[in-house]
């Protein structure tokens, strides 16, 4: 395996599963011509990357990410700091001719995207973009029964991504909640998978009109620096400037229908993400906490028909690079290691494999037509974004 050298801009929790994924890679998937070496790690909170530096084994550690840029052992990098950094940060680092593997959803708007779409572009890099349940087993499995017409012509869909972690009401004011810094709140933390996952698994959007709300409307801001979702109390409070919820009705270019909901502030539930995909003669339903479970419906019966589980195994997308028998259960962590494959292989073999740029510009777009039908209580098209 020829190495090639990589850093992680933020290290935050997608940070660290970003590392992992690169030091799990080549043992499964060995016969991947790239091998990624750990060489720096960049994050502006005092101690966090030469403590990651420590742990992990990068080469460096730094608090300025832009050194990333003029680093010549640096060949690709990680983009998993805050979303209000993802623009310049993807710019940057595409003109330095870096490659990058970007988390969603790529800056605050579609403008953000398309500017670091278009920096790799013209760099002549490769981008990924953290869109991970695509990549589980069992919705690529959900995708092929899908295109081969098992269920028939598709009729309507939902698409669910509930999380309980902005839940209490003692949730820190991180940059999460603000407007400049967090973007468009649910909508681009959890409903921009949803956004992904219907048009991997459906097609284009046509047309949708959407309702917003907040529910949570002040929080304490923290006293310190912040990763991933801590409380806060005692502290000055400031109010929440971005989405708790959303829901939505989507027109499909193929004359489908389906409702896409998202909430950070669903009390009892946990990652309850998934979707339901009903067809002229059966339906498939996929649920993110049985990840190796696909429960299908197909036949003639159309009425009472039965449903039946499959239970997902090697011959399901990457499954087998991570167990050699079928219902053996992976994880969140193992997504993130068949997305840093996909990565580097596209760097390896000089054509995209995987999720890329253009899927972030895509769904960014459906977050804007998200927002703006919100905000003008009527349906949008979305051509007027493309």
């Amino acid at each position: 395996m020829e190495t090639f050298g990589v850093a992680v801009a933020g290290f935050g929790w997608m940070g660290r599963v970003h590392t992992q994924a690169y030091l799990r890679v080549p043992h499964h998937y060995p016969a991947l011509s790239l091998r990624p070496v750990l060489v720096a790690v960049a994050d502006e909170v005092p101690g966090r990357a030469a403590e990651a530096a420590a742990r992990y084994g990068f080469a460096s550690s730094t608090e300025d990410w832009r050194t990333l840029a003029l680093d010549p052992r640096v060949q690709a990098v990680s983009i998993t700091a805050p979303n209000f950094l993802h623009r310049e940060m993807g710019v940057e680092l595409a003109r330095a001719g870096k490659h990058i593997w970007i988390e969603k959803p790529v800056g605050l708007t579609s403008d953000d995207a398309i500017a670091v779409a278009g920096a790799v572009r013209d760099a002549g890099v490769h981008g990924a973009v953290g869109f991970n349940y695509r990549n589980a087993p069992a919705v690529e499995a959900a995708r092929d029964l899908i295109a081969a017409g098992e269920i028939g012509p598709v009729t309507h869909a939902r698409c669910r991504f509930f999380s309980d972690y902005a839940a209490h009401p003692e949730g820190a004011l991180s940059w999460r909640f603000e407007r400049a810094r967090g973007g468009s709140g649910v909508l681009g933390d959890l409903a921009a998978h949803a956004a992904d996952l219907i048009r991997f698994l459906l097609g284009e959007i046509e047309s949708l009109v959407a309702d917003t709300a907040i529910f949570v409307p002040s929080r304490a801001r923290p006293t310190g620096a912040t990763a991933g979702h801590v409380r806060a109390t005692g502290g000055e409070m400031g109010p929440v400037e971005n989405e708790d919820y959303v829901s939505a009705q989507l027109r499909m270019a193929s004359g489908a229908r389906a409702i896409l909901e998202a909430s950070r502030v669903a009390v009892g539930e946990q990652n309850a993400y998934g979707f339901e995909v009903h067809g002229t003669k059966g339906a498939v339903f996929w649920d993110f906490r049985r990840m190796g479970d696909l429960a299908v419906s197909t036949g003639t019966a159309y009425q009472d028909q039965a449903v039946s589980t499959i239970q997902i195994g090697p011959s399901h997308g990457d499954y087998a690079a991570f167990q050699p028998g079928s219902a053996n259960g992976m994880g969140l962590d193992d997504l993130k290691v068949i997305e840093a494959h996909r990565f580097i292989r596209s760097i390896s073999d000089g054509k995209p494999h995987g999720t890329t740029l253009d899927d972030a510009v895509a769904s960014a777009r459906i977050l804007d037509a998200l927002s703006e039908s919100a905000q003008r209580r009527t349906w949008v098209d979305l051509d007027i974004y493309m």
